[in-house]
């Protein structure tokens, strides 16, 4: 099998599935019981948390575990406007952000989301930023790497920006970047993440929230992990969140370098094909191959690939049904790229003789 949709989801370290099963296995106790088996639980969760701080260089009490991403990028937008019930609803964000952002503001009533401009690259125009947030945003929400290209926001220079012109708080999706890419929090205020994107488990996420900033919970109840999520927490997925994490950054340089060799072999053997057009920048994140195949549609090639047990992606997972890349369409104005784009999604577990092989069963599929 050639799995190239590690965007989507990836394969579970096997390491961090014994710590889930053991965890599980050896920990009944419900963390906010006051016995000692509760007592036991909470304890793991807080040696946990406190792994996970560390290497996240944030302070432990800034950490929530939620349920995905999603649900991250869904408390970090609608807890802030909450929390900051007097401020300006306005928002800034991008044309190339995941729904669960694009989605969640556009249903907000009563917000006026705003899209900042991109230069030729795909990168946020930092005039128009500083220009647009001299209207006083309550928010910008821009991902760190985009899902569907592998566009890389300067998030450091962004955040500084923000803080020396405005009120506004600076939070990023950075679920296709921790473990990939450098990641500093230095001057972002909330951060979204989720484990099944570094080869841990679905359904434990982190949204890092720092300690000066507000946010009002959507989920209301007992005691919990946090004041700001109400459930009982999962001592079995937050430690495989912490395994998960320390093992990825572990291997981080490591595998960006395998990746970006894989990357750079893709994308010179795609670009000698005559019908195809690379639509992901060369600054983009290595992980991340995004092209279009004019003339073929990439439903029929997915299937055709599916059939020699090859799997990538049309985009990213979690896009509506439509049968077009709105941010691909927005950015090149070109339907026919839009409609065919297809995406090869990299981890540290392929390798070159996978890379060599996809381009062969393509070739004999066109």
């Amino acid at each position: 099998m050639i799995y190239f949709d590690n965007a989507a989801t990836t394969k579970v370290d096997h390491e961090v599935l014994d710590t889930f099963v053991k965890v599980s296995k050896d920990y009944l106790g419900n963390p906010n019981s006051i016995h000692k088996l509760g007592f036991e639980s909470k304890k793991l969760i807080t040696a946990a948390t406190k792994q996970v701080a560390d290497i996240l260089n944030v302070k432990e009490s800034e950490i929530i575990f939620t349920s995905s991403s999603s649900e991250s990028n869904n408390l970090a937008i609608k807890g802030i406007l909450n929390a900051y019930p007097k401020r300006k609803r306005i928002v800034l964000t991008t044309i190339l952000e995941h729904p669960s952002i694009t989605n969640t503001l556009n249903n907000l009533k009563d917000v006026e989301v705003i899209n900042l401009k991109l230069d030729s690259n795909y990168h946020i125009d930092l005039i128009d930023l500083k220009e647009k947030l001299k209207l006083d945003p309550i928010l910008v929400s821009i991902h760190h790497v985009n899902s569907e290209l592998g566009i890389i926001q300067d998030i450091d220079l962004i955040g500084k920006i923000i803080k020396s012109m405005s009120k506004a708080i600076f939070h990023v999706d950075g679920t296709q970047s921790l473990t990939k890419i450098n990641v500093d929090l230095t001057n972002v205020d909330l951060f979204s993440a989720s484990s099944h994107k570094f080869n841990g488990l679905k359904g434990i996420a982190i949204l890092i929230k720092k300690e000066k900033i507000n946010l009002s919970p959507l989920i209301a109840g007992g005691a919990s992990q946090t004041i700001y999520r109400a459930g009982t927490p999962s001592p079995a997925l937050i430690s495989s969140f912490a395994k998960a994490l320390r093992l990825s950054i572990e291997k981080k340089e490591e595998g960006y370098q395998k990746v970006k060799e894989i990357n750079k072999y893709l994308r010179n053997e795609l670009e000698k094909i005559y019908n195809i057009t690379i639509n992901s920048k060369i600054d983009s994140s290595p992980y991340i191959l995004n092209f279009s195949i004019k003339g073929i549609k990439p439903e029929t090639m997915i299937h055709k690939l599916e059939a020699k047990d090859v799997y990538l992606s049309t985009k990213t997972a979690c896009s509506s049904k439509e049968n077009y890349s709105k941010s691909i369409y927005q950015l090149t104005n070109d339907k026919e790229i839009s409609k065919t784009s297809l995406r090869i999604s990299l981890s540290k577990d392929n390798t070159m003789e996978e890379a060599k092989e996809f381009i062969k069963i393509l070739k004999f599929n066109l």
